[in-house]
């Protein structure tokens, strides 16, 4: 059984339905996603934990209002969202868009967060492969046409509050997309929340990048020994095998990589 609400914060309606009881995490979709995008993760989730998922500006049920996209600005409406549920802290796992903003969280609200998952999201923007920022680089209003015949606006116009500012949300993404970026220096293993880095084996992330973010949480530097005396990362990481940035959130093995770091 699910409760739906929306939160007034920082000028937006937002969006969030909560699932389950016990540990509260957030759950954030990626670019043109919304709750929907992890329901089968989540009703795996909210067997054990308290599951709040969100709509992000612009996504869902959650209308836009006069702000530009930016990981900055959504990582402060979530912050914002867990004081308005009550939490004092929350766990929250982000996928790509949405995993920008819970490294947000965790970056400008640390004393929000218990345990953060980064599920396909770099820590700066060379951290994607040449391919996925040219396509970045390429992407614009002209392809809002193309996403009209698609799924991803399908259930857009279902849902939104608004259906008529889908070329809006895609000229935004747009210039989200092409903004450059490196939150690296930002990040410090002694300070940040444990974090679980999530990515498929063929991602559109470069395995080296994604080594580098470990080892910036403290994790791979050194062998901890047999009894694990010599210290070890309260962070880890999970590649996963046969998959892809594109169907990483419908995979079984990411829960099965979530729950045990979580706990």
């Amino acid at each position: 059984m699910k409760k739906t609400g929306y939160a007034d914060i920082n000028g937006l309606h937002l969006y969030y339905e909560i699932h389950g009881s016990g540990q509260p995490l957030i759950v954030l979709h990626g670019g043109f996603g919304s709750v929907e995008t992890f329901a089968s993760s989540i009703e795996l989730l909210a067997k054990t934990r308290q599951v709040i998922g969100v709509d992000l500006q612009g996504h869902g049920r959650t209308g836009d209002i006069d702000r530009p996209l930016s990981s900055e600005a959504l990582g402060d409406d979530v912050a914002a969202l867990i004081a308005h549920l009550g939490f004092e802290k929350a766990d929250v796992l982000g996928y790509s868009l949405g995993g920008g903003a819970a490294l947000q969280v965790a970056i400008r609200h640390p004393e929000r967060i218990r345990k953060l998952v980064l599920v396909s999201t770099p820590f700066a923007r060379d951290g994607w492969f040449p391919e996925a920022r040219a396509a970045f680089d390429a992407f614009g209003p002209h392809v809002a046409p193309m996403l009209k015949q698609s799924p991803v606006y399908a259930l857009y116009e279902k849902i939104a509050p608004r259906p008529q500012d889908f070329e809006r949300l895609v000229e935004k993404t747009g210039t989200m997309m092409k903004r450059d970026y490196d939150w690296t220096a930002r990040i410090d293993d002694k300070s940040f929340p444990p974090t679980l880095i999530v990515v498929g084996d063929a991602d559109a992330l470069r395995p080296a990048h994604v080594i580098e973010m470990f080892a910036k949480l403290g994790g791979g530097l050194r062998d901890p020994g047999w009894d694990g005396s010599a210290g070890r990362s309260a962070s880890r990481l999970a590649i996963l095998p046969g998959v892809t940035h594109y169907d990483i959130v419908q995979s079984p093995a990411l829960v099965a990589a979530v729950e045990p770091f979580l706990d």
